[in-house]
């Protein structure tokens, strides 16, 4: 745990591609509802760390360790479940994670071993494995668009795209994007969460640096990133994001809540409208939607890992109108 979420802690050539047509629309509003005597929250294993989550087409939350990079697939119905993907080990993390509409493939973030993974979500075998960056990289979240998987580097001013083709499989090397415009690279921990922007014309990444946290809308031909407008809101410690539609929540995972804004198309600006606290968060990182529901782990960065540490998921309410 070291450096890798010290800061966490403390503060909570790319190929030019077309923009709309490219990173596609925001996600949809959300599937059927969900059933009601469905738990709200259900245990992971102990001392598994989590950190990220995805949720698909079906109704299964998807959890990656930080402690070893095992991923965890619970049924949402039951709060059961199973070890899927067979971790690298200890130093081999895996932070962010999505899986693909198919639900065939698992796009995993390594965290400081500088690694890009892709795995079999049937199978768990590993089917691509990359190495980016360079000494210090910390592979931090995930987002995929129509024509790539992009990740976030939060210990460098650049962004890494891995190509997708029409089939959704993934090429066999990764290019980087650099940050340019409005971006500033902290000496410490800087970029977190990503996500798109309503009309999929762009990017959105979480700065812890820019006044103190701000949300970049990034243009993924040219990295060139601008602040976003949230009126008089604040994300000194913004981590994991999710769009529903033009609805973005942005996890402020050391303040236990979860902003909500709604965007713009463009996501050039957005306004505050709801902020979800529980007594059940315990430090939740990231989100995920099913039904009208929104699932969040709690990373209980406050505590010191054992083997024995309890964590778990909890769901809240989507927020409407």
């Amino acid at each position: 745990m070291e450096r890798s979420f010290a800061r966490r802690e403390v503060l909570g050539a790319a190929a030019a591609i077309g923009s709309a047509a490219l990173l596609g629309p925001a996600a949809g509003a959300a599937r059927a509802a969900s059933p009601g005597s469905w738990p709200t929250r259900f245990p992971l294993p102990n001392g598994f760390q989590p950190e990220g989550i995805a949720i698909g087409r079906s109704p299964y939350a998807w959890c990656g360790s930080i402690a070893d990079g095992d991923v965890y697939r619970a049924s949402l119905a039951t709060g059961r479940g199973r070890i899927v993907v067979e971790g690298l080990g200890a130093g081999r993390s895996v932070i962010g994670l999505k899986i693909d509409r198919q639900e065939r493939r698992l796009f995993l973030s390594g965290g400081f071993s500088r690694e890009i993974r892709v795995a079999d979500a049937r199978s768990g075998e590993m089917v691509r494995l990359f190495t980016v960056g360079a000494e210090g990289t910390m592979v931090n979240d995930v987002v995929l668009t129509p024509g790539a998987a992009w990740f976030t580097d939060s210990f460098r001013p650049q962004l890494y795209r891995l190509a997708l083709d029409r089939r959704g499989e993934p090429a066999h090397e990764v290019a980087t994007l650099p940050l340019g415009g409005a971006w500033e690279q902290g000496t410490d921990f800087t970029a977190n969460g990503i996500a798109r922007t309503p009309d999929g014309s762009a990017l959105l990444v979480v700065n812890t640096v820019v006044e103190g946290g701000s949300l970049m809308r990034v243009d993924p031909r040219d990295g060139i990133a601008r602040r976003v407008d949230l009126a008089d809101l604040a994300i000194p410690f913004g981590d994991g994001l999710l769009l529903i539609g033009r609805h973005l929540y942005i996890v402020q995972q050391r303040l236990n809540q979860v902003d909500v804004v709604r965007l713009n198309a463009a996501g050039t600006r957005g306004r505050p409208v709801a902020r979800i606290t529980d007594p059940r968060f315990r430090i939740p990182t990231t989100a995920a939607a099913w039904g009208d529901r929104i699932y969040l782990p709690n990373a209980r960065f406050d505590v010191p890992p054992t083997p024995d540490t309890e964590y778990d998921v909890v769901a809240v309410d989507q927020v409407t109108g």
